[in-house]
């Protein structure tokens, strides 16, 4: 055996083995301490439960997937709009409501004294906002999407579904399925 195949066993080995320790783990909810703790705030996160820093750990993947879902659409709203109608496009195509409901949020937090989150408004729209307006300016988007039918179904499914992730609560096995499969909707959507 040489030394690549002896390196590559190695590898194999060692994954091997932190896949069994991660079961001992879960499987006995116990911290063996044996990873690095990332960015984790080190002072206050360890004293949190370790069943909740566990269930933490596998709803975050679930909140990566929909905040790049999430910032994706803003943005193909944002250029798409902009490319269609230029500059102003907010003035121009977004519904009264969701600008007085965005004017809201900007107030409320500049109100707060916190920084801001955006200086773009689209950042301040809720995500059942973002389905409103491509729908509003279908004639935009019918291009970029097979069916307004299957985009409202698909942004009502998507809607529901973020509720659970962004409000702290776990997803159940049968919707993390659907959670993967309404994203694989939402891809063939844009075919």
């Amino acid at each position: 055996m040489d030394t690549e195949e002896r390196i590559k066993l190695y590898g194999m080995s060692h994954s091997l083995i932190e896949r069994e320790l991660d079961k001992v783990e879960q499987e006995r909810h116990l911290d063996l301490q044996r990873s690095v703790k990332d960015d984790k705030d080190e002072e206050y996160y360890p004293q949190f439960d370790f069943v909740l820093r566990t269930e933490a750990a596998q709803m975050a993947k679930h909140y990566e997937v929909f905040y790049c879902l999430e910032k994706s659409i803003r943005k193909l709203i944002s250029e798409t709009l902009e490319s269609t109608h230029g500059e102003n496009w907010w003035d121009t195509c977004v519904p009264q409501r969701v600008k007085d409901n965005v004017q809201n949020n900007i107030e409320r937090e500049i109100d707060s004294g916190i920084t801001l989150r955006s200086e773009k408004e689209i950042d301040f729209t809720t995500f059942g906002e973002l389905g409103e307006i491509v729908k509003s300016n279908w004639d935009s988007f019918d291009t970029i999407f097979s069916s307004e039918k299957a985009f409202t179904k698909i942004m009502t499914s998507l809607n529901t579904l973020r509720g659970p992730i962004a409000h702290c609560s776990s997803l159940s096995e049968d919707e993390v399925v659907r959670l993967r499969l309404t994203l694989k909707d939402w891809f063939r959507l844009m075919e």
